[in-house]
């Protein structure tokens, strides 16, 4: 379901998958080819989340905010494993979040990074470019080896054939709802109730 929220209406770029049993909510803005599997939860209800192009959220995840402080914002070539929470953070392009990761309040992640399944990204944590980040609580292990760079290149690929094979099969390409009165977002000043 894609969903309005106090006059907020989802911005969906073309191409974009969303099952009916998924939640898109409020100010989010999901760019070009973008993927959002079964039963994941995306609330932009007391701030904005932003997803870039080709990135792909797996079944079951949530993303969420921080009311008038943290955003989230994800890069384009993300791909966020099953399971996965990200709360008010920032993830640069082509991250690899691992299944049942949660990464939290104000963490910043570099592009290319990998996040270990099942690690805790503590709030305010900070990673490099292409650094692997494992662990509860998370730390950063080292630089990514060549193997695991061409893994965290590879998923987005993959998710792009994957979201086209169920429109070849008849599932429909997401569309923003219309709306009577829409209203900007909380970037441009949209108070919360």
């Amino acid at each position: 379901m894609i969903i309005p929220f106090q006059g907020m209406v989802p911005k969906i770029g073309s191409r974009v998958f969303v099952p009916d049993n998924a939640l898109i909510l409020g100010d989010v803005t999901l760019g070009e080819d973008v993927s959002i599997w079964f039963n994941c939860v995306i609330r932009g209800d007391v701030n904005w989340i932003q997803i870039g192009d080709r990135t792909n959220i797996q079944d079951m995840s949530c993303i969420h905010v921080t009311n008038a402080k943290h955003p989230t914002r994800l890069g384009s070539d993300c791909s966020i494993a099953h399971n996965v929470m990200l709360h008010g953070c920032s993830l640069g392009n082509g991250v690899l979040v691992g299944m049942s990761s949660t990464i939290m309040d104000g963490a910043i992640l570099g592009e290319g990074c990998l996040v270990a399944a099942g690690s805790l990204v503590r709030e305010g944590f900070k990673a490099p470019p292409h650094s692997l980040i494992a662990g509860w609580p998370a730390e950063v292990k080292g630089p990514l080896s060549q193997g695991q760079q061409e893994l965290v290149a590879s998923i987005p690929a993959r998710y792009l054939r994957y979201k086209e094979a169920y429109f070849k099969d008849g599932w429909p390409m997401a569309q923003a709802p219309d709306h009577p009165q829409p209203q900007g977002g909380f970037a441009e000043g949209h108070p919360y109730p």
